[in-house]
């Protein structure tokens, strides 16, 4: 019994250490992978059509098109670009106030 718990303790470590870094890098919103990210001054025309500007200026960075969770447990991986949000909108169509992080560091 002992050897298992053993076993799998450097596996949890591993986990809850990954976890607790990108924590650290996105500690106001969730971590997401955006098919797009844009500035600000980019995406306004965009984000006026769906009545959001006045919003994402307030929140500031940038803006995340196509957004989807990012789990750190079980190998999810981002293709695009792996950023923190403040504002998840219209289900990850338009995330505002993003930032770049780096979830292999």
């Amino acid at each position: 019994m002992f050897a298992r718990v053993f076993a799998l303790l450097p596996l949890a470590v591993l986990v809850s250490a990954t976890h607790l870094e990108a924590r650290g890098q996105c500690n106001t919103g969730s971590i997401n992978c955006c098919n797009s990210v844009q500035s600000l001054s980019s995406a306004q025309n965009t984000l006026s059509q769906f009545n959001l500007l006045s919003a994402a200026t307030a929140a500031g960075g940038q803006v995340g098109f196509n957004c989807s969770p990012i789990s750190l447990v079980g190998g999810n991986t981002c293709e695009q670009q792996p950023v923190c949000c403040t504002g998840n909108d219209f289900n990850g169509l338009v995330n505002i106030g993003c930032s770049p992080i780096n979830v292999n560091a």
